[in-house]
């Protein structure tokens, strides 16, 4: 059994991961950690675990109980924290927020806020699952980055990304945490889509990250336009890239390329966000349009781009098959 603590355990992030975790065949919740909410029922905060968990929140931090601690703090505090305590050695680490997921050479390069000098494996299993399995620290990737990755990834395994991608991507309220904002106000948000961050996104560096790792080198621009959308979760986008390679050939290098990922499908129509939320899945599928090929992917933000893939890796870590704990199906309507 995989003993598992869990820090900012009461946000959006720490309450999905309850939910997966305490339905997880070979882990076991020895502690989460909310300093504001010690002594509550996890279920009074996370009120659709009613009936599920007897579980309290604590504000102690035993260490040296657990096997694995998942990080769900928001992006900076990662490493504070790390300078502040002292996790033992042997105790595994996936963190959910941004801080250790470029590797070092490509933070001095980018000139990013975060540490030069880390050992955290970036946690995306199409790519780097062998590298998961023997990590000690894990950077889980971003819930953009991920759905976007996952259009990407084959194409550039065929080595497809010679000009500038143009990226459109819509994500659910969730994205933006639990803490309530101007953007977040649902008499905001409803019937409403808006903007932001345009081709300044911090999940543009670790996406350009894994296309050079994956077709070895990148020297085009990834466009990426971010859109709040009015609905809770999920993330459904659009990627163009120009070639003159037939679908046919596209379509094949996309089956053979996710043809033992257990989450990433390639679908042959259409695809939607209905799909995929309340699930660990990414579904892709490709369209060409002269030589403009259409890449659509979708994922659920919370848990393929959050929790069930942190779930997933820390799976992989313990040698696990990684879809334990994760057989979600998504709504019927």
């Amino acid at each position: 059994m995989i003993r598992v603590g869990i820090l900012g355990a009461a946000g959006y992030t720490g309450g999905e991961l309850i939910r997966l975790l305490i339905n997880h065949p070979e882990a076991e919740i020895v502690f989460a950690n909310s300093e504001s909410n010690a002594g509550n029922l996890v279920a009074e905060v996370h009120e659709g675990l009613y009936g599920e968990t007897d579980l309290k929140f604590t504000a102690e931090m035993p260490f040296d109980q657990v096997d694995v601690i998942f990080f769900c703090f928001g992006h900076g505090k990662s490493e504070a924290f790390l300078k502040e305590h002292k996790v033992p050695e042997n105790v595994k680490i996936i963190d959910l927020a941004q801080d250790f997921r470029l590797a070092p050479e490509t933070v001095v390069a980018t000139q990013q806020p975060t540490p030069a000098a880390h050992d955290f494996i970036y946690g995306l299993p199409e790519i780097n699952e062998s590298k998961i399995a023997t990590a000690q620290h894990v950077a889980n990737p971003g819930c953009f980055a991920t759905c976007i990755q996952l259009g990407l990834l084959p194409a550039a395994k065929m080595g497809l990304i010679n000009s500038d991608v143009s990226v459109n991507a819509i994500t659910g309220s969730t994205g933006a945490g639990q803490k309530p904002g101007a953007t977040t106000h649902f008499s905001w948000r409803n019937n409403n889509m808006s903007i932001y961050k345009a081709f300044n996104h911090q999940h543009v560096p670790e996406i350009r990250e894994s296309l050079k790792q994956t077709q070895g080198y990148l020297d085009a621009a990834i466009d990426f336009i971010p859109y709040r959308g009015d609905f809770a979760r999920g993330i459904f986008a659009t990627e163009v890239v120009k070639t003159d390679k037939p679908i046919e050939e596209i379509v094949a290098g996309y089956k053979e390329f996710y043809k033992d990922a257990k989450f990433t499908h390639y679908v042959d129509k259409a695809i939607d966000l209905k799909q995929v939320v309340n699930t660990n899945k990414c579904l892709v599928h490709v369209d060409k349009y002269g030589d403009k090929l259409l890449i659509t992917s979708c994922i659920d933000n919370l848990l393929k781009g959050a929790v069930g893939q942190a779930v997933q890796n820390m799976n992989i870590m313990f040698g696990l098959d990684q879809t334990a704990g994760l057989k979600l199906k998504p709504s019927a309507f």
